[in-house]
């Protein structure tokens, strides 16, 4: 194995990545399972993706356990974390991906499919479809789709606004952490990353509590398109501001401990920069999903 300063560190076997792709396995597996069969079905058993998030979450502080252990040992030179960098920046970009693809099915119900399915394209066969099959079908939106009736919007003044003011306000005060980091100012450091972190678990508990009631009155996964689109987006955002809480909260842990210099830290940036991308992602399911 070469050292940090003969070249490229090369980290020994490990068995994280096979209990993380146990954990996600179990978690997306599960939760497909869990879909109903038909349109208008319940949901069956979420017990395997918890477990599975379980998973994930002990197998996230088991591998930075040694991730940070190699760090402080001084194992990573300046290609290695030059080489952090462009795999973080990667990894950004496929989740940039990964949420535009959401995006483009939501674009494609709400500016397409409503279009057709009410009867407004200028393809006969589309209309002809309208009128044998959804002639009442008015295409408007929110709705549940041609068999399922119209749902009450949800309104982004109430806990999504607060929410969006919640993840802006950890993404200024992450920045201030970074500042007083490079600063070398240690009590600053942690008292604004605490702050961060509060603010994310705080986020997710609103959240949790807007599914909660929205389920009580009638707005579900099972709601058609809107219903669907809405929870596949926001849950898998919520899901993005959970990890992401739990990164913050170990970085925590380490800057407590003090770990990160002032002239080496990608820990904390590459936190940073997940948060940041999370926090701007939030801002476009507030303007597509709640607001428009």
């Amino acid at each position: 194995m070469s050292s940090a300063q003969d070249g490229y560190y090369l980290p020994q076997p490990s068995h994280w990545p096979v209990v993380g792709s146990l954990g996600l396995a179990l978690t997306t597996g599960g939760f497909a399972m869990a879909l109903p069969a038909s349109a208008g079905g319940e949901m069956g058993s979420l017990t395997t993706m918890y477990i599975g998030f379980a998973v994930v979450v002990f197998m996230l502080f088991g591998w930075f356990g040694v991730v940070a252990k190699e760090s402080e040992s001084g194992a990573y030179n300046a290609q290695v974390d030059r080489s952090f960098r462009m795999g973080m920046g990667w990894f950004i970009f496929s989740e940039v991906m990964f949420f535009a693809a959401f995006f483009g099915v939501l674009f494609y119900m709400r500016v397409f499919a409503q279009a057709w399915q009410g009867g407004e394209s200028d393809n006969a066969i589309m209309n002809l479809t309208h009128d044998w099959l959804y002639s009442e079908y008015k295409p408007v939106w929110p709705h549940a789709g041609p068999t399922g009736g119209e749902v009450n919007a949800i309104s982004p003044w109430g806990i999504p606004a607060l929410n969006t003011a919640l993840l802006l306000a950890s993404s200024v005060t992450v920045t201030i952490a970074h500042h007083a980091l490079r600063a070398g100012h240690r009590g600053a450091l942690v008292l604004w990353l605490l702050i961060s972190v509060v603010l994310g678990f705080i986020f997710i508990g609103f959240q949790v509590y807007e599914y909660i009631h929205l389920y009580s009155v009638g707005v579900k996964l099972t709601s058609g398109a809107y219903g669907s689109t809405f929870y596949m987006l926001t849950g898998f955002h919520g899901l993005h501001v959970t990890i992401g809480a739990i990164i913050l909260l170990v970085i925590l842990v380490r800057c407590i401990k003090g770990h990160f210099k002032p002239e080496s830290h990608f820990g904390f940036e590459a936190a940073a920069w997940y948060w940041h991308f999370v926090d701007v992602v939030w801002l476009g399911l507030f303007i597509f999903v709640y607001i428009l």
